[in-house]
């Protein structure tokens, strides 16, 4: 069995003392209370600050927990609750257009299916959750660049690879269908990621009015379109339920 990395523990461990009791410690308290030397300690300390986990009050010199560690809580906080409030709305949306319903979010330059809900039929389906879906190409993915600048940069800064003969690569096409999404307030995906596979999918914002995630029905060509087009039906679908979601997290009416 693998060790642990001991310098690993002991910056959770130091971390952990700094969000209990005290507002803030000092270096003589957190290494005693950890029996670390010193030296050690205030090594840990340093590392974390530069990474913005830790912050030193100039006063004092007393340590507290930095602004980025709080950042990516709320993130997590986010994520969840984006899930938690999408449950039943993606549900209903599985079960009135009869496809695969999938919620993303953006995370390391692609977008993170959070929450899949399968097709109801009995046909054999692979769980989607954790998945990475591009940017570019997908309905998620030019929801996402569409509306959240930082989706947006990474989009556009990356390699827009050719998955099918339909995919969009030049950046001036791309920022054409990005215009084309913010107009109509919604994203299409027809064979452009997968052969045979159409999306169509829709933003979800939260009490900021910032886009937070996105919601997608996924499912044959065949099925999804009529004559190459997206039935309107799901179209409007998913707008509603990106629309339900996002009140329910308290962005009000949009």
């Amino acid at each position: 069995m693998p060790k642990n990395i001991q310098s690993l523990e002991r910056a959770a461990a130091m971390l952990r003392l700094l969000a209990g009791g005290e507002r803030r410690l000092g270096l003589s308290d957190i290494a005693s209370s950890l029996e670390l030397a010193k030296g050690t300690a205030h090594g840990i300390l340093r590392t974390l600050q530069a990474e913005g986990f830790v912050e030193q009050d100039p006063a004092s010199g007393r340590y507290q927990l930095g602004a980025e560690l709080l950042r990516l809580g709320n993130s997590y906080l986010d994520v969840h609750e984006l899930r938690a409030r999408a449950l039943v709305w993606t549900d209903d949306l599985a079960r009135s257009s009869g496809e695969s319903v999938h919620l993303g979010v953006l995370h390391q330059h692609g977008v993170l299916v959070i929450h899949h809900v399968f097709r109801p039929d009995d046909s054999r389906q692979v769980l989607e959750v954790g998945a990475m879906q591009p940017l570019h190409s997908t309905a998620l993915g030019k929801v996402l660049s569409a509306y959240d600048p930082v989706a947006h940069s990474e989009a556009v800064e990356a390699e827009r690879e050719a998955f099918t003969p339909r995919t969009i690569t030049t950046l001036d096409d791309f920022e054409t269908v990005l215009e084309m999404t913010r107009a109509r307030g919604w994203a299409a995906d027809v064979e452009e990621t997968w052969d045979g596979v159409a999306s169509v999918a829709a933003p979800i914002h939260d009490r900021r009015r910032m886009p937070v995630g996105a919601v997608a029905i996924t499912g044959a060509v065949e099925r999804v379109c009529n004559d190459g087009e997206l039935r309107s039906e799901l179209i409007a679908a998913v707008r509603d339920c990106a629309r339900a979601v996002s009140r329910d997290l308290g962005a009000g009416r949009f």
